[in-house]
């Protein structure tokens, strides 16, 4: 419940904020030594919350569907991508991190490239990921535009969980890895009753950071590899209305930023039943 209140309360400033500068900003925008630093706050650039809300009420065409309707189709095609792209990356980066703190060599020679891949631009690397691409098929089935956005999205997503999850298995002191040697217990033992428990503190925040990650793949996957039917490609189609339909644009933004939520609240539903787990089962970390 503390949760929700928090978000909607999140909710609310937003709104205040968006509605208070736009009451009291400059139309042409706040420039600052020739540099405009805050954006216009005229109906064109910032249009009424609530005409936000209208507009997801009227048809997107006429005779068409409500708005709300595509934004929502578009949501759950891109959450599909994310949530397929997320569970890889986040395998990905669970492996990477128990390799990295099993031996001390895979992670001084693997973790630098782990954060360098993180310097490459993602609207430079989605058009290669598609060619790469292209020609691949698993038997029959060839390969679908809609992997190429999963693979981006889990690009994205496998850094903060390897990460993370590397920090929360080394997080264990060295008086606790030596309680479980002095029972005998080797290295797949102590991971298990030891440190994955230990890890779970850090792991929950990474996977929340990688939902996001994911999201932000998916929707610039989309919008690079020109995939229809999702949010990132609805973005760019509204777009082209942004001088006649201004209102219509952010219902897309709308729907990518609900998107987000969305993601980070399954996370937070699969952190619940574990944490309460860990706190009834005691972990030695002294």
């Amino acid at each position: 419940m503390r949760r929700v209140l928090s978000v909607l309360a999140a909710v609310v400033v937003f709104v205040a904020l968006w509605e208070g500068y736009k009451a009291v900003g400059d139309p042409d925008g706040t420039v600052l030594f020739g540099t405009r630093v805050l954006p216009r706050a005229d109906d064109l650039s910032m249009p009424h919350v609530w005409d936000m809300l209208r507009r997801l009420g009227r048809p997107e065409l006429t005779g068409g569907r409500p708005v709300w309707q595509v934004v929502l189709g578009a949501c759950l095609f891109t959450l599909g991508i994310t949530v397929a792209g997320f569970a890889a990356g986040a395998v990905v980066g669970l492996l990477l991190a128990v390799a990295m703190q099993r031996f001390r060599l895979v992670e001084r020679g693997l973790l630098p490239y782990v954060i360098l891949s993180q310097t490459v631009p993602l609207v430079a690397l989605a058009p290669l990921i598609a060619g790469w691409s292209g020609n691949l098929s698993f038997g029959p089935y060839p390969w679908q535009d809609w992997m190429t956005v999963a693979v981006i999205a889990a690009y994205l997503s496998f850094f903060p969980v390897a990460v993370g999850m590397l920090r929360g298995l080394q997080s264990p002191q060295a008086s606790g890895v030596e309680l479980m040697r002095s029972y005998a217990a080797g290295w797949w033992r102590t991971l298990i009753k030891l440190r994955l428990p230990a890890a779970l503190p850090y792991l929950f925040p990474a996977l929340r950071l990688a939902g996001a990650a994911a999201v932000v793949g998916a929707v610039v996957g989309e919008i690079s590899t020109g995939t229809r039917g999702g949010i990132g490609r609805l973005v760019i189609e509204y777009s082209r209305e942004a001088t006649s339909d201004p209102a219509k644009v952010y219902t897309a933004m709308l729907g990518a930023a609900l998107l987000g939520l969305v993601v980070a609240a399954l996370v937070s539903l699969l952190e619940l039943p574990l944490m309460r787990h860990r706190r009834r089962v005691p972990v030695v970390t002294m």
